[in-house]
């Protein structure tokens, strides 16, 4: 086969998965917010969201961001999101991952602050749009909420049946490992990331500036 044949045979078959998907594409009309989660033992779940956040901030869209563990770590995407006031919040409620804590009092307290918090922010969207009421966020990543569902720090049926009666146009991240599967059934995207190979586990590489904070 000469290659203006196989030219000719790769542009057909693009034409017609061009023809399947603008088809596939003409059903899909329906606008709405999603409950995202991002969970697995593999990294990327809280950076993957903070990619979400930092595109709604892009495209003009108002976020705001409750930190559930990692305490006060001074992190780049904390430093950046500050950098715009007006389209980002984030609020760091957590106390430091358990093993630094070894206070389960003290983590579940911190828990419940940071979830009165993540549905104060929720709350803000519930408006009258027809009113010309505008929401506060657009979009709302709960970090590492996986995390303290997954040590029962707070009533896992409260937690989803709250995100499932979110405001119909907001968008609802969590993050974190061992997602439940009552949040996986309530949720309408779900990724796992998968874990392959890792520095610190292989290497002896500590957690490094611009990677993991």
């Amino acid at each position: 086969m000469t290659e203006a044949e196989l030219n000719e045979r790769a542009n057909e078959k693009a034409r017609k998965r061009k023809a399947a998907r603008d088809r596939m594409l003409a059903t899909k009309t329906e606008e709405k917010g999603l409950l995202i989660v991002h969970t697995g033992k593999g990294k990327g779940k809280s950076t993957a969201a903070f990619g979400l956040i930092a595109r709604a901030i892009g495209n003009g869209m108002r976020t705001g961001v409750v930190q559930y563990v990692k305490g006060k770590w001074e992190t780049g995407e904390r430093v950046v999101l500050e950098r715009f006031p007006d389209l980002a919040e984030i609020r760091t409620m957590g106390e430091g991952f358990t093993w630094d804590t070894q206070d389960r009092a003290r983590d579940i307290a911190a828990a419940k602050r940071a979830w009165e918090v993540s549905k104060e922010m929720i709350e803000a969207c519930r408006v009258d749009r027809s009113k010309g009421e505008k929401p506060k966020y657009d979009m709302v990543l709960l970090d590492e909420l996986n995390i303290v569902l997954r040590y029962d720090y707070l009533p896992l049926e409260e937690v989803v049946e709250f995100l499932d009666n979110r405001p119909e146009d907001l968008h609802v991240i969590v993050t974190g490992r061992n997602a439940k599967p009552e949040l996986i059934e309530a949720a309408d995207l779900v990724t796992e990331m998968t874990q392959i190979k890792h520095p610190f586990r292989e290497q002896g590489v500590k957690a490094q500036k611009g990677v993991e904070f």
